[in-house]
């Protein structure tokens, strides 16, 4: 009976530990403001960049971030003039940009935009709430008039996933791509969701046709970039997929383009979420 306690115990310690190490993950991390252009802000903690409209009509955000960090969020915009955001604008659906909406909704009697499919993904998600669903949809844009400035809400189907939204802010020339941009980095295309890499290509190639060289891009992930960076993205996916192509118009497994790998040159685009291994397997 002792062993069988002492099992119990040790079990029980185990999974408080890991317990806690989940609920600590947000701990420490700090929701850092960069002022852009005009009225718009970039907010950054953990997650995808947030992007900000602060001035005489209130607070509008784009995307969320985490659950965890919604009150750390909430006060950073309370820095920027009210914590209570009138609109929020969902970039997709994944929980690192929504995971907050429930709480902005709830607590804070905040609106939800999202291209219609945001929704339906959102809704089919037993953990999400009805709190969190997106009550302004759309199929390919809208247009929003806030702060002295106007925000246009453009769908690009297909890229990132089958319900990519990317802001511009006209006035300051500011776009935020949502994950149609992961900048520095190689990007998460996700293909059980409808995205797929020629989509994307076609996304950012859409994007850089939109835009010059004196707009701001709040990428979905990484830091503040510009019209060349974007450039640069673009030609490291083109590129890493024509080489896994040929690897695979040769008859290479994918598990042999792993092992020989996409050159030094790309090496520095991988990350703990994306590696080498896991870009390749999606581009093949």
């Amino acid at each position: 009976m002792k062993i069988i306690h002492r099992l119990a115990a040790t079990v029980c310690a185990v999974t408080l530990s890991f317990g806690a190490t989940a609920d600590d993950r947000f701990a420490n991390v700090e929701i850092t403001d960069t002022p852009l252009n005009g009225a718009v802000h970039m907010l950054q903690g953990s997650g995808g960049n947030i992007g900000v409209s602060a001035g005489d009509d209130g607070i509008l955000i784009i995307d969320d971030q985490y659950e965890p960090l919604a009150e750390k969020i909430a006060a950073a915009m309370g820095k920027l003039g009210s914590d209570k955001p009138k609109y929020i604008i969902n970039t997709h659906y994944h929980g690192d940009h929504t995971g907050s909406n429930a709480f902005f909704h709830e607590h804070k009697g905040s609106t939800i935009f999202a291209h219609e499919n945001v929704r339906v993904r959102l809704a089919n998600d037993d953990k999400v709430s009805e709190a969190a669903l997106p009550v302004v949809t759309y199929e390919d844009g809208i247009k929003l008039h806030f702060n002295g400035e106007t925000l246009h809400v453009m769908h690009l189907p297909n890229g990132h996933t089958d319900g990519d939204s990317v802001v511009w802010f006209e006035e300051p020339d500011v776009l935020h791509t949502g994950d149609l941009f992961f900048n520095e980095r190689f990007p998460f295309i996700d293909l059980k969701s409808g995205g797929s890499v020629e989509g994307y290509i076609t996304s950012v190639k859409t994007l850089l046709g939109k835009i010059d060289d004196d707009t701001v891009i709040i990428p979905g992930h990484g830091p503040l970039a510009n019209k060349a960076d974007y450039q640069a993205f673009l030609e490291m996916i083109e590129a890493t997929r024509d080489i896994v192509q040929k690897h695979k118009a040769d008859g290479m497994s994918v598990d042999d383009i792993v092992e020989q790998g996409l050159g030094d040159k790309w090496s520095a685009w991988s990350w703990n979420f994306i590696t080498e291994e896991r870009w390749i397997n999606t581009l093949y």
